[in-house]
């Protein structure tokens, strides 16, 4: 690596289908394709091999006792340090962490992208910037039912039933609450161009000194 300083790891906070991945992914393409590491938070949920499907799909994966953050916060440490890590998977389809991982090699910006990012106090004290995606819960909503028919092969009444009961009332429990962390909101409703290209001179700046 050219600049050997530590990287800059920032971690992307907000409710479901906030358009977190959105901006994320507009951070990343300001960047080369070997400076920038993406870690979703939804791959680190434990692993549930033991249980049977319909007992994996009533897991509450939105209660941050759902997520392996000790092997998150170890893999965090690593490519900071730049060290490379194997890195998790997990499948939608079967509710559960797949059996093959992935290795990822550190860079000068890590991002952590998932709904609890900043729930942890020991992942909020490794990162440098803390950001949370908020957008309007409807919206939200409409947005959630639109991904999870589309990419994740799943029925319109169970997301709904999943929505209501666990989804929604712990967002206000466990999501919400983070905001408070935050160094920086973006707001997300209809255009968040702003507040992104503000997060982006801010890394370059500190990748420059």
């Amino acid at each position: 690596m050219a600049n050997k300083e530590r990287p800059i790891f920032i971690a992307v906070a907000g409710g479901s289908a906030s358009g977190k991945t959105t901006v994320v992914e507009e951070i990343a393409s300001s960047f080369g394709p070997n400076e920038v590491v993406i870690l979703k938070h939804d791959d680190y949920y434990k692993d549930q091999s033991n249980l049977s499907l319909e007992e994996r799909k009533k897991t509450n994966y939105d209660h941050p006792a759902s997520l392996e953050n000790d092997l998150l916060y170890k893999h965090l440490k690593a490519l900071r340090n730049w060290e490379a890590i194997d890195k998790p998977s997990y499948d939608y389809v079967t509710h559960n962490r797949r059996r093959e991982t992935t290795r990822v090699e550190p860079a000068q910006v890590i991002i952590l992208d998932g709904i609890l990012a900043l729930e942890d106090a020991r992942i909020r004290k490794l990162a440098d910037i803390k950001v949370f995606v908020e957008c309007d819960e409807d919206l939200r909503l409409i947005r959630r039912i639109r991904r999870d028919m589309v990419e994740r092969g799943r029925d319109f009444e169970g997301i709904i039933e999943q929505y209501l009961a666990t989804v929604k009332p712990m967002y206000h429990s466990f999501v919400s609450p983070t905001k408070r962390y935050a160094d920086l909101i973006i707001p997300n409703d209809f255009s968040h161009s702003v507040a992104t290209d503000l997060l982006i001179e801010k890394v370059k700046s500190i990748l420059k000194k």
